[in-house]
Protein backbone atom coordinates (compact mmCIF):
# COMPACT_ATOMS: atom_id res chain seq x y z
CA UNK A 1 0.00 0.00 0.00
CA UNK A 2 2.81 2.55 0.86
CA UNK A 3 4.85 1.19 -2.39
CA UNK A 4 1.34 2.23 -4.38
CA UNK A 5 1.16 5.74 -2.58
CA UNK A 6 4.44 6.76 -3.34
CA UNK A 7 3.84 6.14 -7.10
CA UNK A 8 0.81 8.27 -7.11
CA UNK A 9 2.38 11.67 -5.12
CA UNK A 10 5.96 11.25 -7.78
CA UNK A 11 3.19 11.06 -10.54
CA UNK A 12 1.44 14.36 -9.02
CA UNK A 13 4.32 16.41 -8.42
CA UNK A 14 5.62 15.70 -12.46
CA UNK A 15 2.45 16.78 -13.64
CA UNK A 16 2.56 20.16 -11.33
CA UNK A 17 6.31 20.45 -12.71
CA UNK A 18 4.76 20.09 -16.14
CA UNK A 19 2.77 22.69 -15.83
CA UNK A 20 4.97 24.92 -13.94
CA UNK A 21 7.13 24.55 -17.19
CA UNK A 22 4.09 25.76 -19.86
CA UNK A 23 3.17 28.49 -17.95
CA UNK A 24 6.94 30.19 -17.58
CA UNK A 25 7.62 29.42 -21.11
CA UNK A 26 3.92 31.46 -22.33
CA UNK A 27 5.20 33.82 -20.23
CA UNK A 28 8.72 34.44 -21.55
CA UNK A 29 7.07 34.34 -25.32
CA UNK A 30 4.68 36.77 -24.75
CA UNK A 31 7.90 39.49 -23.19
CA UNK A 32 9.79 38.74 -26.20
CA UNK A 33 7.06 39.95 -28.07
CA UNK A 34 6.53 43.14 -26.66
CA UNK A 35 9.95 43.38 -26.80
CA UNK A 36 9.67 43.59 -31.17
CA UNK A 37 6.66 45.10 -30.71
CA UNK A 38 4.35 42.42 -31.42
CA UNK A 39 2.59 41.28 -34.94
CA UNK A 40 2.10 44.63 -36.76
CA UNK A 41 3.27 47.00 -33.65
CA UNK A 42 5.98 49.04 -33.71
CA UNK A 43 8.58 50.43 -35.95
CA UNK A 44 10.51 46.92 -35.87
CA UNK A 45 6.97 45.22 -36.51
CA UNK A 46 6.26 43.11 -39.55
CA UNK A 47 3.60 42.77 -41.58
CA UNK A 48 2.31 41.13 -44.90
CA UNK A 49 5.13 40.90 -47.11
CA UNK A 50 4.62 42.46 -51.07
CA UNK A 51 5.60 42.54 -54.26
CA UNK A 52 5.59 46.51 -55.15
CA UNK A 53 5.43 47.64 -58.48
CA UNK A 54 6.10 51.55 -59.32
CA UNK A 55 3.44 53.39 -61.27
CA UNK A 56 5.00 55.48 -64.10
CA UNK A 57 3.74 56.47 -67.52
CA UNK A 58 3.07 54.64 -70.94
CA UNK A 59 1.43 55.07 -74.11
CA UNK A 60 -2.08 54.09 -74.61
CA UNK A 61 -3.85 54.16 -77.85
CA UNK A 62 -7.83 54.79 -78.63
CA UNK A 63 -8.77 51.49 -80.88
CA UNK A 64 -11.97 49.85 -82.69
CA UNK A 65 -11.96 46.90 -81.79
CA UNK A 66 -13.92 44.43 -84.11
CA UNK A 67 -14.59 40.50 -85.09
CA UNK A 68 -13.62 38.88 -88.47
CA UNK A 69 -12.71 35.72 -90.55
CA UNK A 70 -9.36 34.98 -92.12
CA UNK A 71 -9.88 34.08 -96.30
CA UNK A 72 -6.79 33.26 -97.93
CA UNK A 73 -5.65 35.52 -100.82
CA UNK A 74 -7.02 33.07 -103.18
CA UNK A 75 -9.40 30.48 -102.35
CA UNK A 76 -10.92 27.35 -104.46
CA UNK A 77 -13.22 24.10 -104.67
CA UNK A 78 -11.44 22.21 -107.31
CA UNK A 79 -14.43 20.48 -109.07
CA UNK A 80 -15.17 18.73 -112.33
CA UNK A 81 -17.73 19.98 -115.20
CA UNK A 82 -18.84 16.34 -116.10
CA UNK A 83 -19.73 13.25 -114.91
CA UNK A 84 -16.56 10.62 -114.70
CA UNK A 85 -14.60 8.01 -112.84
CA UNK A 86 -10.96 9.57 -111.48
CA UNK A 87 -8.20 7.37 -113.38
CA UNK A 88 -5.42 8.96 -111.72
CA UNK A 89 -4.89 11.19 -108.51
CA UNK A 90 -1.20 13.23 -108.50
CA UNK A 91 -1.35 15.28 -105.53
CA UNK A 92 -0.94 14.48 -101.72
CA UNK A 93 -2.99 15.98 -98.83
CA UNK A 94 -1.29 19.81 -97.79
CA UNK A 95 0.87 19.54 -100.90
CA UNK A 96 1.92 22.65 -102.07
CA UNK A 97 1.53 23.60 -105.78
CA UNK A 98 2.34 25.56 -108.47
CA UNK A 99 -0.24 27.12 -110.66
CA UNK A 100 -1.38 24.31 -113.71
CA UNK A 101 0.14 21.41 -111.55
CA UNK A 102 -1.95 18.18 -112.61
CA UNK A 103 -4.11 17.24 -109.94
CA UNK A 104 -6.62 14.14 -111.24
CA UNK A 105 -7.02 12.49 -114.43
CA UNK A 106 -10.40 11.71 -115.29
CA UNK A 107 -11.62 8.60 -117.39
CA UNK A 108 -10.94 9.79 -121.52
CA UNK A 109 -11.55 6.87 -123.41
CA UNK A 110 -13.49 8.69 -125.81
CA UNK A 111 -11.39 11.47 -126.05
CA UNK A 112 -8.37 8.78 -126.87
CA UNK A 113 -10.36 7.37 -128.98
CA UNK A 114 -10.62 10.87 -130.28
CA UNK A 115 -7.80 12.10 -130.96
CA UNK A 116 -6.68 8.81 -132.69
CA UNK A 117 -9.26 9.27 -135.44
CA UNK A 118 -8.76 12.80 -135.64
CA UNK A 119 -4.77 12.18 -136.22
CA UNK A 120 -5.53 9.80 -139.17
CA UNK A 121 -7.74 12.74 -141.27
CA UNK A 122 -5.06 14.49 -140.48
CA UNK A 123 -2.79 12.19 -142.12
CA UNK A 124 -4.99 11.56 -145.14
CA UNK A 125 -5.64 15.02 -146.08
CA UNK A 126 -1.56 16.00 -145.65
CA UNK A 127 -1.44 13.64 -148.67
CA UNK A 128 -4.14 14.43 -150.60
CA UNK A 129 -2.31 18.27 -150.52
CA UNK A 130 1.32 16.85 -150.87
CA UNK A 131 0.04 15.04 -154.12
CA UNK A 132 -2.43 17.57 -155.51
CA UNK A 133 -0.14 20.27 -155.00
CA UNK A 134 2.82 18.48 -156.72
CA UNK A 135 0.41 17.93 -160.20
CA UNK A 136 -0.91 21.72 -159.58
CA UNK A 137 2.85 23.30 -159.64
CA UNK A 138 3.32 20.53 -162.58
CA UNK A 139 0.30 21.78 -164.21
CA UNK A 140 -1.15 18.48 -164.89
CA UNK A 141 -4.11 19.73 -162.27
CA UNK A 142 -5.97 22.89 -161.92
CA UNK A 143 -4.71 25.44 -159.19
CA UNK A 144 -8.10 25.78 -157.53
CA UNK A 145 -8.01 21.61 -156.50
CA UNK A 146 -4.35 22.09 -154.19
CA UNK A 147 -5.98 24.91 -152.58
CA UNK A 148 -9.42 22.69 -151.64
CA UNK A 149 -6.85 20.52 -150.60
CA UNK A 150 -4.86 22.55 -148.36
CA UNK A 151 -8.12 23.86 -146.81
CA UNK A 152 -9.30 20.30 -146.04
CA UNK A 153 -5.88 20.10 -144.00
CA UNK A 154 -6.25 22.89 -142.31
CA UNK A 155 -10.15 21.74 -140.85
CA UNK A 156 -7.87 18.11 -139.96
CA UNK A 157 -5.42 20.28 -137.90
CA UNK A 158 -8.41 21.78 -136.07
CA UNK A 159 -10.23 19.06 -135.86
CA UNK A 160 -6.33 17.66 -133.91
CA UNK A 161 -6.86 20.32 -131.43
CA UNK A 162 -9.84 20.46 -130.50
CA UNK A 163 -9.86 16.55 -129.88
CA UNK A 164 -6.85 17.16 -127.71
CA UNK A 165 -8.25 20.41 -125.71
CA UNK A 166 -11.17 17.64 -125.11
CA UNK A 167 -8.75 15.53 -123.85
CA UNK A 168 -7.25 18.10 -121.76
CA UNK A 169 -10.21 19.06 -120.03
CA UNK A 170 -9.70 15.10 -118.80
CA UNK A 171 -6.79 16.87 -116.45
CA UNK A 172 -7.96 19.03 -113.85
CA UNK A 173 -5.40 21.64 -113.14
CA UNK A 174 -4.37 23.52 -110.02
CA UNK A 175 -5.84 27.52 -111.49
CA UNK A 176 -2.51 29.04 -108.85
CA UNK A 177 -0.39 28.58 -106.88
CA UNK A 178 -1.63 27.20 -103.13
CA UNK A 179 -1.76 24.03 -101.03
CA UNK A 180 -4.22 21.31 -101.22
CA UNK A 181 -6.54 20.75 -98.42
CA UNK A 182 -7.52 17.42 -96.85
CA UNK A 183 -9.35 14.84 -99.74
CA UNK A 184 -10.97 11.62 -99.80
CA UNK A 185 -11.12 11.17 -103.70
CA UNK A 186 -8.85 8.43 -104.50
CA UNK A 187 -8.55 6.00 -108.01
CA UNK A 188 -12.40 4.88 -109.24
CA UNK A 189 -13.86 7.66 -107.20
CA UNK A 190 -17.05 8.89 -109.31
CA UNK A 191 -17.24 12.84 -109.69
CA UNK A 192 -20.08 15.01 -110.63
CA UNK A 193 -20.63 18.28 -111.62
CA UNK A 194 -19.73 20.83 -108.60
CA UNK A 195 -18.53 17.75 -106.45
CA UNK A 196 -15.67 18.89 -104.41
CA UNK A 197 -12.74 16.98 -105.53
CA UNK A 198 -10.41 19.18 -103.36
CA UNK A 199 -9.76 22.67 -101.91
CA UNK A 200 -6.84 24.95 -102.87
CA UNK A 201 -5.78 27.95 -100.74
CA UNK A 202 -3.21 30.37 -101.27
CA UNK A 203 -2.55 31.73 -97.77
CA UNK A 204 0.59 33.96 -98.50
CA UNK A 205 -1.29 37.20 -97.64
CA UNK A 206 -4.69 36.57 -95.46
CA UNK A 207 -8.04 38.92 -96.00
CA UNK A 208 -9.87 39.85 -93.28
CA UNK A 209 -13.18 41.22 -94.11
CA UNK A 210 -14.78 43.44 -90.90
CA UNK A 211 -17.95 46.16 -90.35
CA UNK A 212 -16.98 49.28 -89.07
CA UNK A 213 -19.58 51.76 -87.85
CA UNK A 214 -20.31 54.73 -90.06
CA UNK A 215 -19.23 56.92 -87.53
CA UNK A 216 -15.47 56.04 -87.81
CA UNK A 217 -14.99 56.24 -91.72
CA UNK A 218 -13.33 59.35 -91.55
CA UNK A 219 -10.57 57.43 -89.70
CA UNK A 220 -10.50 54.33 -92.14
CA UNK A 221 -8.36 54.81 -95.07
CA UNK A 222 -6.13 52.24 -97.24
CA UNK A 223 -2.66 51.58 -95.61
CA UNK A 224 -3.48 52.21 -92.00
CA UNK A 225 -1.74 49.56 -89.91
CA UNK A 226 -3.95 47.11 -87.65
CA UNK A 227 -3.33 44.51 -85.75
CA UNK A 228 -5.29 41.21 -84.93
CA UNK A 229 -4.49 37.94 -82.57
CA UNK A 230 -6.36 35.01 -82.25
CA UNK A 231 -7.70 32.32 -79.78
CA UNK A 232 -4.89 30.11 -81.14
CA UNK A 233 -1.96 32.98 -80.77
CA UNK A 234 -3.28 34.54 -77.72
CA UNK A 235 -0.11 36.55 -76.37
CA UNK A 236 1.20 37.18 -79.99
CA UNK A 237 -0.69 39.91 -82.16
CA UNK A 238 -0.34 39.71 -86.46
CA UNK A 239 0.51 43.06 -87.87
CA UNK A 240 -1.70 44.52 -91.02
CA UNK A 241 -2.97 46.66 -92.99
CA UNK A 242 -6.16 48.14 -94.59
CA UNK A 243 -6.54 47.26 -98.03
CA UNK A 244 -9.73 48.02 -99.54
CA UNK A 245 -13.00 49.91 -98.12
CA UNK A 246 -16.00 48.94 -99.30
CA UNK A 247 -18.08 51.95 -101.79
CA UNK A 248 -21.08 51.03 -99.58
CA UNK A 249 -22.63 51.69 -96.38
CA UNK A 250 -24.80 48.98 -95.30
CA UNK A 251 -28.16 50.64 -94.89
CA UNK A 252 -29.77 48.08 -92.27
CA UNK A 253 -26.31 48.02 -90.18
CA UNK A 254 -24.98 51.80 -90.91
CA UNK A 255 -21.21 49.99 -91.25
CA UNK A 256 -19.01 49.74 -93.50
CA UNK A 257 -16.69 46.72 -94.71
CA UNK A 258 -13.37 47.03 -94.84
CA UNK A 259 -10.67 45.09 -95.61
CA UNK A 260 -7.43 44.19 -94.13
CA UNK A 261 -4.84 41.78 -95.80
CA UNK A 262 -1.83 40.29 -93.24
CA UNK A 263 1.27 38.56 -94.45
CA UNK A 264 1.73 34.94 -93.49
CA UNK A 265 4.69 33.80 -94.67
CA UNK A 266 4.83 30.78 -92.04
CA UNK A 267 1.01 29.98 -92.76
CA UNK A 268 -0.28 30.33 -89.35
CA UNK A 269 -3.35 31.99 -89.71
CA UNK A 270 -5.63 29.76 -91.90
CA UNK A 271 -8.73 30.48 -93.70
CA UNK A 272 -12.24 30.60 -91.52
CA UNK A 273 -9.87 31.29 -88.08
CA UNK A 274 -11.81 33.49 -86.34
CA UNK A 275 -9.80 37.46 -85.86
CA UNK A 276 -9.74 40.22 -83.29
CA UNK A 277 -8.72 42.93 -85.31
CA UNK A 278 -7.88 46.43 -83.78
CA UNK A 279 -7.43 49.60 -85.56
CA UNK A 280 -5.35 52.21 -83.69
CA UNK A 281 -7.49 55.79 -84.18
CA UNK A 282 -4.16 57.83 -81.79
CA UNK A 283 -1.82 57.81 -78.98
CA UNK A 284 -1.65 59.06 -75.75
CA UNK A 285 0.76 59.03 -72.85
CA UNK A 286 -1.04 58.31 -69.42
CA UNK A 287 -0.61 57.00 -65.92
CA UNK A 288 -0.27 53.25 -65.98
CA UNK A 289 -0.41 50.33 -63.36
CA UNK A 290 -0.11 46.42 -63.56
CA UNK A 291 -3.23 44.62 -64.43
CA UNK A 292 -2.49 42.58 -61.21
CA UNK A 293 -2.70 45.44 -59.00
CA UNK A 294 -5.63 46.55 -60.07
CA UNK A 295 -8.77 45.61 -57.71
CA UNK A 296 -12.62 45.95 -58.98
CA UNK A 297 -15.65 46.00 -57.15
CA UNK A 298 -18.85 46.76 -59.02
CA UNK A 299 -18.20 49.94 -61.23
CA UNK A 300 -15.21 50.71 -58.93
CA UNK A 301 -11.25 50.02 -59.26
CA UNK A 302 -8.86 50.34 -56.09
CA UNK A 303 -4.99 49.83 -55.74
CA UNK A 304 -3.25 49.50 -52.49
CA UNK A 305 -0.62 52.59 -52.47
CA UNK A 306 1.85 51.73 -50.06
CA UNK A 307 2.61 54.49 -47.35
CA UNK A 308 5.46 55.24 -44.97
CA UNK A 309 4.59 56.12 -41.71
CA UNK A 310 5.78 55.90 -38.14
CA UNK A 311 4.75 52.95 -37.50
CA UNK A 312 6.57 50.87 -40.71
CA UNK A 313 5.10 50.99 -44.41
CA UNK A 314 1.36 50.36 -44.45
CA UNK A 315 -1.15 49.05 -47.53
CA UNK A 316 -3.83 52.63 -47.82
CA UNK A 317 -7.04 51.70 -49.95
CA UNK A 318 -7.17 54.30 -53.13
CA UNK A 319 -10.32 54.33 -55.61
CA UNK A 320 -8.61 55.08 -59.07
CA UNK A 321 -10.36 55.92 -62.33
CA UNK A 322 -9.65 53.29 -64.29
CA UNK A 323 -9.26 53.89 -68.49
CA UNK A 324 -8.26 51.28 -71.15
CA UNK A 325 -6.40 48.06 -70.60
CA UNK A 326 -3.43 47.46 -72.77
CA UNK A 327 -0.62 45.08 -72.74
CA UNK A 328 -1.41 43.73 -69.11
CA UNK A 329 -1.54 47.41 -68.02
CA UNK A 330 -4.43 49.50 -66.52
CA UNK A 331 -4.56 53.10 -67.58
CA UNK A 332 -5.14 55.35 -64.55
CA UNK A 333 -7.06 58.37 -65.06
CA UNK A 334 -6.70 60.04 -61.07
CA UNK A 335 -6.28 58.51 -57.72
CA UNK A 336 -2.39 57.69 -58.05
CA UNK A 337 0.34 59.40 -59.57
CA UNK A 338 3.67 58.44 -61.49
CA UNK A 339 6.06 57.57 -58.87
CA UNK A 340 3.79 56.16 -56.48
CA UNK A 341 4.13 52.46 -54.79
CA UNK A 342 1.67 50.13 -55.04
CA UNK A 343 1.02 46.37 -54.19
CA UNK A 344 1.42 44.51 -57.30
CA UNK A 345 -0.31 41.47 -56.70
CA UNK A 346 -2.39 38.81 -53.96
CA UNK A 347 -4.67 41.85 -52.83
CA UNK A 348 -6.96 39.60 -51.64
CA UNK A 349 -4.59 38.70 -48.64
CA UNK A 350 -4.11 42.55 -47.94
CA UNK A 351 -6.50 44.67 -45.60
CA UNK A 352 -6.56 48.43 -45.34
CA UNK A 353 -4.05 50.22 -43.75
CA UNK A 354 -2.37 46.87 -42.25
CA UNK A 355 1.45 46.57 -42.27
CA UNK A 356 3.43 45.39 -45.09
CA UNK A 357 6.77 44.74 -45.84
CA UNK A 358 8.50 44.90 -49.17
CA UNK A 359 11.48 43.53 -50.35
CA UNK A 360 14.08 44.84 -52.48
CA UNK A 361 13.11 44.03 -55.57
CA UNK A 362 9.82 46.03 -57.13
CA UNK A 363 8.09 45.75 -60.32
CA UNK A 364 7.95 49.06 -62.47
CA UNK A 365 4.78 50.00 -64.06
CA UNK A 366 6.87 50.54 -66.87
CA UNK A 367 7.36 53.52 -69.46
CA UNK A 368 7.65 53.42 -72.90
CA UNK A 369 4.69 51.85 -75.52
CA UNK A 370 2.06 49.45 -74.86
CA UNK A 371 2.57 46.22 -76.10
CA UNK A 372 -0.12 44.00 -77.84
CA UNK A 373 -3.21 44.79 -77.01
CA UNK A 374 -5.24 42.75 -74.43
CA UNK A 375 -8.57 44.38 -73.67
Amino acid sequence: MIKRHFFLIAAGVLLGLMVIAVVFKLAFAGDGAEKKGGPGGGRGGRGQAVAVATVSTRDFSDQIRVLGVARGQRSVNITSSTSELITRVMFTDGQRVAAGTPLVQLQAREEDAGIIEAQAQVDQAQRQYDRYKTLADRGIAPRVTAEQAETDLASARAALAAARARLGDRVIRAPFAGIIGLTTVTPGTLVSPGGVIATLDDTSVIRVDFPVPERYLGVLRPGLPLTATADAYRNEAFSGRIALIDSRINETTRAVTARAEFPNPGGRILPGMMLRVAVAQGQRTSTAAPEAAVQYEGQTAYVYRIVRGDRGETAQRVEVQAGAVEGGFVEILSGVAAGDRIVASGLNRIQPNAPVTTGNGQRQGGAGKAGTPAR
